[in-house]
Order: C-alpha cells, then sequence, then structure tokens
C-alpha cells in the first residue's frame, strides 16, 4: 500500500476538503486516516462547561463516510497520535 501526506480542512458544512493538488493515478480504493492537526484542538482552559451533544450531524459528499461521521467522539485530551499510529504499525505488521 502506497502512503500519501495530504493537507485538508473541515468545511463549515463538514466536508472533508484536501487544500492541495493530489498527483494519483485515478480509480481504485484509498484508505483515509483523519488526524486533527494539534492547533485546532482547544486546551482544557479554553472549553466552556457546557456538555456536548453526543452526536454531531455532519454531512460528507464521500459516501463511505456518511455514517462514519455520526458514530465518531472526540478524542481524549491525553491522545497522542504518534502513539496510535505507532499501535497500529505494530498491529500491522505483529511486531
Amino acid at each position: 500500500m502506497q502512503a500519501y501526506k495530504l493537507k485538508g480542512k473541515i468545511d463549515a458544512t463538514g466536508n472533508l476538503v484536501i487544500t492541495e493538488p493530489i498527483q494519483m493515478p485515478p480509480g481504485g480504493d484509498v484508505e483515509v486516516i483523519v488526524l486533527l492537526s494539534a492547533q485546532t484542538i482547544t486546551s482544557p482552559a479554553e472549553s466552556t462547561n457546557e456538555p456536548e451533544p453526543e452526536t454531531t450531524k455532519r454531512r460528507t459528499k464521500i459516501k463511505a463516510l456518511q455514517g462514519w461521521f455520526s458514530k465518531t467522539q472526540p478524542t481524549s485530551a491525553d491522545f497522542d497520535p504518534d502513539e496510535a499510529k505507532w499501535e497500529a504499525l505494530k498491529e500491522k505488521h505483529n511486531l
């Protein structure tokens, strides 16, 4: 499997938008892993005391992600994306 790292944004309607040109051949299936950049994560001091709704309705034009957004929850404050990547690689390659 070939890996590409691309920059993107989630627009106001909740759609994933790739913000740079993609130099890939057309066709074939892809697997998308979304990592929220550290600058967009709010610290506990910035958050309000209001409880977040259990599910956020987000729309996407990508059919494979339509049900996924409704089932996901925000990550915890102590989530380490590098550790998660390492754990996934260890599991994938039986390390």
